[in-house]
């Protein structure tokens, strides 16, 4: 039916004198409602994941982007209290270990500056049936979308950063590594003991550096999420005309 209108309002033009004006804008507005292609919606998607992953990646790769956030500021895990607890008996331990928890976010920020080449490889990779699952689907589809494709990449890419900053040393040249697997070693001994398995105490087997890695992507994928929210909801997000047609569309909406 709109296609009929739309060349019935051209017929139109082509009869009636070309002074028309408000003829002319009603067949342009007839014809900017035509439905959404399929290479309209991928190229569209493939935008928003390019806009939103280069945003996300530059806002934590910045001095702070980590740290100075307090939704995904990576923090040692909770094994690490009694370490924690320890230092802060010591002469600026308190500091110390503040110090240690920079330095992992500084790592991670680092890690950050190389994370939109991953994204824009996955980004490429898009087909049309993703594009149209990605558009339909939840709030953070595209960005799951993203995580299935890219965090194995992206892990490999972290972790070696990460854990170069825990081999650093801190204090008295001992490195949060070595207290850490000083720590969880002694413990371990203990909880496997007859008189630990007695007591129910359970072996510590916590990677440090894994477990920051996975914190420092969690914190990744959190920021990548909010841009994409941004671009589903807020018109003024949507920076390009083709963002606009595809997300504000009632085909974005379901």
């Amino acid at each position: 039916m709109k296609t009929r209108m739309i060349s019935f309002l051209l017929f139109l033009l082509l009869i009636i004198p070309a002074g028309c004006d408000e003829l002319k804008q009603i067949a342009q507005q007839a014809e900017s409602g035509r439905p959404l292609t399929r290479q309209e919606v991928v190229r569209g998607l493939r935008q928003a994941l390019v806009i939103g992953s280069d945003s996300a990646a530059t806002r934590l790769s910045a001095d702070g982007g980590y740290y100075r956030d307090e939704m995904i500021r990576i923090m040692l895990p909770p094994e690490a209290e009694v370490i924690t607890s320890n230092l802060s008996y010591l002469p600026g331990g308190e500091q110390l270990v503040e110090d240690v928890i920079l330095r992992i976010n500084r790592a991670a920020e680092e890690a950050a500056r190389e994370a939109a080449p991953v994204f824009a490889q996955a980004i490429t990779g898009m087909s049309i049936q993703d594009g149209f699952e990605i558009l339909r689907g939840d709030r953070d589809a595209a960005t799951q979308y993203l995580k299935t494709r890219t965090y194995d990449e992206l892990y490999n890419l972290y972790q070696p950063k990460i854990r170069e900053s825990m081999d650093q040393a801190i204090a008295g040249n001992i490195s949060t590594n070595q207290a850490w697997n000083a720590l969880t070693g002694q413990w371990n001994r203990i909880a496997s003991s007859t008189a630990g398995r007695i007591a129910g105490l359970e072996p510590v087997d916590t990677e440090l550096d894994s477990f920051l890695t996975r914190e420092a992507l969690n914190g990744l994928f959190l920021k990548l999420a909010e841009e994409e929210a941004k671009i589903r909801t807020r018109p003024e997000a949507r920076v390009t005309a083709l963002l606009e047609r595809v997300f504000g569309s009632d085909t974005a909406s379901g």
